[in-house]
């Protein structure tokens, strides 16, 4: 199968699409960026290079991904969404020069496998997106996230724990928590998630 790229967006030829990924109108897909299976990279999106996004992605509209962020399988990122990548960001050099790729280190975001960053939200490098969590829109993540954390807020903060479904776990007994769309447990112990399985 063959990706479908729109001829208004801006796919460098050192960059690599796979198969069945869908590239919309005025996206910009930098030079070796890696681009999954089955990928949707919305309009206007931004894709920088060397960036890798895993397989059945969802890259939305105007959202900006800079490098060098790595984003896992199944990430879903939200309109207008931003990944930084400088820790120190300035446009000049304290002589007043104009600063160069040569002056500063980018640092990126690492997305893991699942996680969901909402609409407007905006993820200060270097930071870790823990796997199947969720990013409140609007938030400013500036610390590592938790897998399975629901993060909200300035500077986003956990309010909750989310399942694979992205719906809001719900607290049972002894530390034990039900995911209500697909009936799989989890339980928290010093301050983490795991999985458990499912309800018999």
């Amino acid at each position: 199968m063959s990706s479908s790229i729109h001829q208004s967006a801006d796919v460098s030829a050192s960059a690599h699409v796979g198969d069945d990924a869908k590239i919309w109108h005025l996206a910009q897909i930098r030079e070796d960026a890696q681009i999954g299976e089955n990928v949707i990279v919305g309009r206007g999106a931004y894709v920088g290079s060397g960036v890798r996004v895993g397989s059945n992605s969802k890259i939305q509209n105007y959202a900006l991904v800079y490098e060098p962020a790595v984003l896992g399988d199944g990430v879903f990122i939200g309109p207008a969404a931003v990944l930084t990548n400088d820790t120190f960001p300035r446009a000049i050099n304290a002589d007043l020069t104009a600063k160069t790729g040569a002056d500063w280190v980018p640092v990126g975001v690492t997305v893991q496998t699942g996680a969901s960053i909402g609409a407007r939200a905006v993820c200060v490098a270097p930071v870790n997106i823990g796997c199947w969590s969720m990013v409140a829109a609007g938030a400013v993540v500036t610390r590592d996230t938790l897998d399975y954390s629901l993060v909200a807020g300035v500077p986003a903060t956990r309010i909750g724990w989310v399942g694979k479904s992205g719906q809001r776990l719900i607290a049972g007994e002894e530390g034990v928590w039900n995911d209500p769309a697909t009936g799989e447990l989890y339980e928290e112990s010093c301050g983490q998630l795991r999985e458990i399985g499912e309800h018999k």
